[in-house]
């Protein structure tokens, strides 16, 4: 599937939407990153800055952190947030997601939170409504989860204080990660150039020449002298078939405390969540002194605040 990146900007070039990585510059993560700084370093925890605005979360999948720092990042902001309910809508009685959108626009919402199984579902909203919405994609499919990517990128900046020569490993599975393929896309617009991903052959995708990243099949090698060691989910949901067996994952590209010691000292270790313990990493890892994991949910309310905040404050992001 194709996607028209160029729809997340108005006709001054101005974000209009928060789809995806791709036509963003380095300049523009770092104004993201600047204003999550600001929000979380503030004494207050209450802002004006969306102050009479609606913002309506909109669901398809199940989700605990995204959904929820939205939630509260939108109440800090000041804006009036509304919750759908996708399991008692009347998308159950045959309402298309369209007429679902068309309905909340005309009860004058400003934002659309969108998460969805199939890729593009966001961006074929932001094609259908009005000039006065905006929405974020919130996860679509295998394709993009840029909000995700934005606050990983805050977490790595202020444990690590800057991207300039970092050795980067991601390891899972990439082919049905849209975690991955945003952070990839991110990490490369801000400089980093020493990019791993380590997994399965049948985990990666056909691209990763097109990626320009360096593939291991063997997880100590891979995070050998690693200063970011991203773990992620295996996308089960996302299989259409079984393509590795629980236990040989773990055996090979499981986390665990002896494994690590490949890596820096000071290494980071990062997961979007949610863990499977004892599968991808262990829990004297994920709750070891180099996981930072909790912190990821933290910095998630203040990125996400910063990014709605620049979108429908619309003062940033001139190309």
């Amino acid at each position: 599937m194709s996607f028209d990146y160029k729809i997340q900007f108005d006709e001054e070039n101005k974000l209009k939407h928060f789809l995806n990585i791709e036509l963003l510059t380095e300049n523009h993560i770092n104004e993201i990153l600047a204003l999550a700084k600001h929000f979380a370093t503030e004494e207050s925890n209450k802002f004006k800055d969306l102050e009479g605005k609606t913002i309506a979360s909109l669901f398809f999948e199940p989700s605990t952190r995204t959904k929820t720092t939205f939630e509260l990042a939108s109440k800090r902001l000041s804006a009036d947030f509304i919750n759908i309910d996708i399991l008692n809508s009347s998308t159950l009685k045959g309402e298309s997601v369209l007429d679902m959108i068309k309905t909340l626009e005309a009860m004058s919402c400003d934002m659309f939170i969108v998460r969805h199984s199939i890729s593009g579902t966001p961006h074929y909203i932001a094609s259908e409504v009005g000039n006065t919405i905006s929405i974020i994609n919130a996860g679509d499919g295998t394709h993009s989860h840029p909000t995700q990517a934005m606050l990983d990128m805050y977490t790595i900046k202020k444990h690590k204080g800057g991207f300039k020569n970092l050795n980067v490993s991601i390891v899972g599975d990439i082919l049905h990660s849209r975690v991955a393929k945003s952070i990839i896309t991110s990490l490369k617009i801000l400089g980093v150039n020493n990019i791993n991903v380590i997994g399965p052959e049948n985990l990666m995708p056909d691209n990763l020449k097109e990626l320009k990243v360096s593939y291991h099949n063997s997880l100590e090698g891979g995070i050998d002298q690693a200063d970011v060691v991203i773990m992620l989910r295996l996308q089960k949901e996302r299989m259409h078939e079984a393509l590795i067996s629980i236990e040989d994952y773990y055996k090979n590209f499981g986390l665990t405390k002896n494994k690590i010691a490949t890596a820096k000292k000071d290494v980071i270790v990062m997961h979007p969540g949610p863990i499977n313990r004892g599968v991808e990493i262990d829990s004297d890892v994920a709750d070891g002194p180099n996981s930072v994991i909790l912190d990821q949910v933290t910095a998630g309310i203040s990125v996400r605040m910063a990014i709605m905040s620049l979108v429908l404050k619309n003062k940033c992001f001139k190309k």
